[in-house]
């Protein structure tokens, strides 16, 4: 039996999680609980280049915001304003 998520005669949806993260999900499977459709139905070539397109970033949305934060407070850090006060 071949893998469907390998198929490449198949229709494909692009799914997001809340992190960020994407998935190529065969047409004709359930959506997992806490991923959305984004993309498709549509080729898996189709899909593969919104993935491409959309998911640059392969941090976790909630990594990436966490070092955000760490570089603001450290930029907040090294502010003048805050070095004529020290």
């Amino acid at each position: 039996m071949s893998n469907p998520f390998e198929d490449e005669n198949a229709r494909y949806l692009v799914l997001v999680n809340n992190e960020g993260q994407h998935s190529l999900w065969p047409e004709f499977a359930q959506v997992p609980g806490g991923w959305e459709p984004v993309c498709g139905p549509d080729s898996r070539d189709a899909c593969l280049a919104y993935v491409e397109t959309h998911w640059t970033d392969l941090r976790p949305l909630s990594l990436v915001r966490r070092m955000q934060e760490i570089e603001d407070m450290q930029d907040m850090d090294k502010s003048p304003e805050k070095s004529a006060l020290s």
